[in-house]
């Protein structure tokens, strides 16, 4: 190569440098907040059958059912939840007005019974208003919690046609092996996907009926008749269920693509023992027991979502839940498929259950595990009665440590995204800022950064930490602002694409200009013996931070700041995280109307600027933020530095 070439191409690469490295720079400086994950699906399971959860007995009034129903998704907003999976053909039965099937007999007390209204209808609507996903849960094959046709309605399809039906266990169900019950089955459902405005079709774990000891299937005629080309009659039965999966899914897809169509099957699908691919665990196996398999439908991308009822807790012998996550991530890795954890909230504080389930934590630890597995993409609660119930306060637990922000669904199908935006108005009012934009979306995302900011840094939409809201409508009052922000806007289709931002919107009065940042190596710092000194963290603020361990006194570490004149100021704490470091510490500040103390876990969140709130602060020099050290939980607790804003 000449001396020539080699300037020439040294220059070449050198003006690529410029152009890649800024670029490179600013996403790895977009630090992510595991704690805030932009996209989560966050749900629960609102049951009818036996009205477990709604309506919550037979023969109320369209009035009382219907606030009673508003009642849940009140609560599913008040959690954080984006979603509801809610139970409208429990027992070959309808929450709609079917062509197919009868009314419920869980709306009026009798089967058939028109309840005054159309109970789906109203229930996506709601859903909707509050930008709160509907994904109807349909039980395939279950016709009865008895083994009497007699007692179904006289236009029953399984009195009209007795050879679809057998019985088992005491109880009825549908036939799987029959394709005219298959096809019964499909058409029944999709009828509600057709008329309603439904985001997801659900399947529960009921397929073929779960062993009962001393019974058998009543299916081998069937399987004489349509099981010819199957050596077995397990293999038979595994390929009927599957027929329904696949088709069902393709049904939906051609009628609505935006649908989701998701299964949450028993948590085991085979044991290694049994089978190689199969989890480290010694339970039911739904492949054998139900004819369920669940791992061939994400394989074969028969279902858009997989949420595996993983109804055990961490380090369970038989079955382990963080065995479990990890077994179905490897399943879904690469796939397309989305796994969503079924989560057990009926078991978190009640009697009867392993101590485990009595650790307020346990169901918080869960969420920590998923954070190990990228392809865990949210958490679905059993049941709605069990998230409002709170037993031993397990689900505030979970919420304050993993459900602080709002999040997005996460997205599905590759349709692009949709153009950003406009913001028209950021008004000052009485209770807040009031927005308007413009925009055609099906939702929108609205995000707040303190300050006056020129333009969308990516890192400020990169996780949820300055996600405020979302909804289906063009304007929202911001009641928890204060001081100078600046709004941003994005757009969001059905299948949950976003759009770029909009511009910022800068709202409220700058409130002065003072703002102090005090870092533990300055003078405004002051810490007992006890504190050691620490580099290991590339997360820490300026050149070191201070750690200590917990101990039944308070010994703060106290960061001093000269807080000009009494009013109300923004304070926030900046830290490195790690998973052995504290999870509950104790920040203490010294308000004009008394101390006030905000716990962290600081085994999260680290290395960016974390809002304690604002606060009403006195003029004066002295101790205004403190870290203690009095807190039960272990590992070391973290003293970095604070930042604290006239607002």
């Amino acid at each position: 190569m000449t001396a020539l070439l080699r300037t020439v191409l040294a220059a070449l690469l050198a003006l690529i440098a410029s152009i890649v490295a800024p670029t490179s720079t600013a996403a790895a400086a977009c630090t992510t907040d595991p704690a805030t994950p932009k996209r989560q699906l966050r749900a629960m399971w609102i049951s009818s059958v036996a009205n477990i959860d709604w309506p919550s007995r037979t023969g109320l009034s369209v009035s009382a059912q219907q606030a009673e129903f508003r009642a849940w998704l009140d609560l599913a907003v008040a959690k954080r939840m984006n979603a509801v999976v809610v139970q409208i053909r429990p027992t070959a039965d309808a929450f709609w007005p079917s062509p197919y099937e009868p009314w419920s007999q869980w709306l009026t007390g009798t089967q058939g019974g028109n309840p005054g209204y159309d109970p789906l209808a109203f229930m996506v609507n709601e859903a909707h208003a509050r930008n709160l996903e509907f994904h109807g849960w349909f039980n395939p094959y279950r016709i009865a919690n008895h083994d009497d046709p007699t007692k179904l309605v006289s236009t029953h399809p399984a009195r009209q046609h007795p050879s679809w039906r057998f019985a088992y266990g005491g109880k009825l169900y549908y036939n799987p092996g029959i394709p005219e019950v298959r096809d019964f089955i499909e058409d029944a459902i999709m009828d509600a996907v057709a008329r309603y405005d439904v985001d997801g079709v659900h399947l529960d774990d009921y397929f073929y009926p779960y062993p009962v000891s001393g019974q058998s299937i009543p299916d081998s005629a069937t399987f004489q008749q349509y099981g010819g080309s199957f050596g077995n009659i397990a293999d038979w039965r595994r390929n009927n269920v599957n027929l329904l999966v696949r088709e069902l899914g393709q049904r939906i897809h051609t009628a609505k693509p935006h649908v989701s169509f998701g299964i949450s099957p028993f948590g085991i699908w085979r044991n290694a023992g049994t089978d190689p691919l199969g989890s480290r665990t010694s339970g039911l196996q739904s492949y054998d027991a139900i004819y369920a398999d669940s791992r061939q439908w994400v394989k074969q991308g028969w279902v858009d979502y997989i949420a595996p009822q993983i109804y055990w807790h961490i380090g369970f012998s038989a079955a382990a839940y963080e065995v479990l996550t990890a077994w179905w991530s490897d399943v879904v890795r690469g796939t397309g498929v989305q796994l969503v954890v079924g989560q057990a909230a009926y078991r978190a504080g009640a009697s009867g259950q392993e101590a485990a389930w009595q650790d307020p934590d346990e169901l918080s630890d869960h969420l920590h595990d998923n954070r190990k597995h990228p392809e865990v993409a949210g958490d679905v609660y059993f049941s709605a009665k069990d998230v409002k119930a709170d037993r031993i306060g397990a689900i505030t637990r979970l919420v304050n440590a993993h459900y602080s922000r709002p999040a997005l669904l996460p997205a599905r199908g590759s349709a692009a995204a949709p153009a950003a935006p406009a913001i028209t108005s950021a008004t000052q009012v009485s209770n807040g800022v009031q927005l308007s934009w413009t925009g055609s979306g099906t939702s929108y995302a609205v995000y707040r950064v303190a300050g006056a900011q020129s333009a969308a840094d990516p890192c400020f939409l990169a996780d949820a930490r300055n996600l405020i809201t979302t909804t289906r409508q063009k304007t929202f009052t911001d009641t928890t602002a204060s001081g100078t922000q600046t709004y941003f806007v994005t757009t969001l289709n059905r299948t949950h694409q976003e759009s770029a931002p909009s511009a910022g919107k800068v709202a409220g009065a700058p409130g002065g200009s003072f703002s102090v940042v005090i870092d533990n190596a300055g003078s405004g710092f002051t810490a007992g013996a006890e504190w050691g000194t620490s580099t290991y963290s590339a997360q820490l603020h300026g050149t070191d931070y201070r750690f200590a361990g917990p101990v039944s006194a308070s010994d703060p570490a106290w960061f001093q700041a000269a807080i000009p004149s009494a009013g109300n100021y923004q304070v926030e704490v900046w830290y490195p995280a790690n998973s052995g470091y504290n999870s509950a510490t104790p920040y203490i500040v010294a308000a004009s109307g008394g101390s006030q103390t905000v716990t962290v876990d600081q085994r999260s969140g680290g290395g960016q600027w974390r809002v304690l709130g604002t606060y009403a602060l006195a003029a004066g020099t002295y101790n205004v933020v403190g870290v203690s050290r009095w807190t039960s939980a272990t590992g070391y607790v973290i003293a970095d530095a604070v930042r604290i804003t006239k607002v």
